[in-house]
């Protein structure tokens, strides 16, 4: 019983860090190109860093939007399938 809450306690990480990571990767490259451009151009302007960000991780998240949410589906269809295994 135990086990099986372990796992299902993984999987729920495994999943958080699936659906999180396009937007986490898109504002850490786009924050790493603002960065090198600052740098370079020696211009510090912080909305120049926060407005980019913003725009490419709402971009990512509404063109992953369907296949967040279809991953999600599944995911909560298996738990509910799986509550029986877990009442003893």
């Amino acid at each position: 019983m135990e086990a099986k809450l372990i796992g299902l306690g993984i999987e729920t990480f495994k999943m958080a860090l699936m659906l999180a990571l396009p937007g986490l990767l898109t504002g850490m490259f786009i924050g790493l190109a603002v960065s090198i451009f600052q740098a370079t151009t020696q211009i510090n302007e912080m909305t120049l860093s926060f407005i980019p960000k913003i725009l490419g991780v709402a971009i990512v998240i509404v063109l992953t939007m369907p296949w967040m949410l279809n991953s999600m589906i599944d995911f909560s269809t298996n738990i509910f399938n799986m509550i029986p295994n877990f009442i003893e």
